[in-house]
C-alpha cells in the first residue's frame, strides 16, 4: 500500500491534481481510496460525477452520532472509494479538528483493514502544515507528500514552508517529501523557478502538469481527464505519474 498526503498552496489545483491522480491509479486496476481532508469538502467531486459524499462533520452535526462504513464511504469512478472530512460551522471550531475526528472514525471503521487498498491519497488543506493539517504526515497515516506547485511567487513560498515543516518531523519516522508536482500557471520563466527550488530542496519534480482546457472541459461536467478520455496527452500525463510513483514502491 502506497499512502501519499497532497499538500501545497490553496487555490493552487491540489484537488483538482488528486482526483486525476486517484483516476489514474484506477485507470491501473488499482484499488484507492482518496481522503478529502478540507471543511469545502470538493476534493473527490471530479470523482463523483458533481456530486459528494456528506461530509464526517456534517453527518455528525445532523445525527449527533459518528457515521458508519454508508454514510462515510462513497464509490465514484473506477471504484475509488471517496471520503471528506468536512468542517465545523463556518466561524465556530477548529477545521483542523475535522481531519482528527473522521481519521478516528476511520481507524474505528478498521476501513483499511477491511479494503485493503493500494493507495491511499489525502488532499489536503493549503499550506498549512500544524494541529490537524499535520495529521496525515505525523500520525502514521501517508508514508510521503507531494507538494502542488506552479512557477507562482506565493506558490513557491507555501510550498517551502511545507518543505520545511515536513523535513522538521525526518527524525520521527514520519512521511517525507516525495518530490514536486508542477502544476503550471504559465508564469514567466516557469520551469526554471521551479526546478531551482527543487534542485534547492533535493527534490525532483515528479510530473509537469500543463495548463490544459481538457481539464476544465471535463471538471465541468464532474469528471476527470481520465474518465473523459484517457488517451488525452494531459490523461496520460497523470497516467505516467501514477506508474512512476507504483515502480518505485516495486
Amino acid at each position: 500500500m502506497i499512502k501519499i498526503a497532497v499538500y501545497g498552496k490553496g487555490g493552487i489545483g491540489k484537488s483538482t491534481m488528486t482526483s486525476n491522480l486517484s483516476a489514474a491509479f484506477a485507470h491501473l486496476g488499482k484499488k484507492v481510496i482518496q481522503i478529502g481532508c478540507d471543511p469545502k469538502a470538493d476534493s473527490t467531486f471530479n470523482l463523483l460525477g458533481g456530486d459528494v459524499p456528506t461530509p464526517a462533520l456534517n453527518y455528525m452535526r445532523e445525527h449527533d452520532a459518528e457515521p458508519g462504513y454508508d454514510e462515510l464511504v462513497r464509490k465514484g469512478f473506477g471504484g475509488v472509494l471517496c471520503i471528506e472530512t468536512g468542517g465545523p460551522t463556518p466561524g465556530l471550531g477548529c477545521a483542523g479538528r475535522g481531519i482528527i475526528t473522521t481519521f478516528n472514525i476511520i481507524n474505528d471503521l478498521e476501513l483499511f483493514e477491511k479494503e485493503q487498498p493500494d493507495v491511499v491519497l489525502f488532499d489536503v488543506l493549503g499550506d498549512v502544515v500544524c494541529g490537524g493539517f499535520a495529521v496525515p504526515i505525523r500520525e502514521g497515516y501517508a508514508d510521503e507528500v507531494l507538494i502542488v506547485t506552479s512557477g507562482e511567487k506565493m506558490a513557491l513560498y507555501a510550498a517551502n514552508n511545507i518543505t520545511t515543516a515536513v523535513k522538521n518531523f525526518e527524525d520521527r519516522s514520519y512521511a517525507k517529501v516525495r518530490g514536486i508536482l508542477l502544476n503550471r500557471r504559465n508564469v514567466p520563466d516557469e520551469e526554471a523557478k521551479v526546478r531551482a527550488f527543487a534542485d534547492e530542496h533535493g527534490l525532483p519534480i515528479v510530473a509537469d502538469i500543463p495548463r490544459c482546457d481538457d481539464i476544465n472541459f471535463y471538471e465541468d461536467r464532474g469528471m476527470t481527464v481520465i474518465e473523459g478520455d484517457p488517451t488525452l496527452e494531459i490523461s496520460q500525463k497523470f497516467i505516467e505519474l501514477a506508474k512512476t510513483l507504483l515502480e518505485d514502491k516495486v
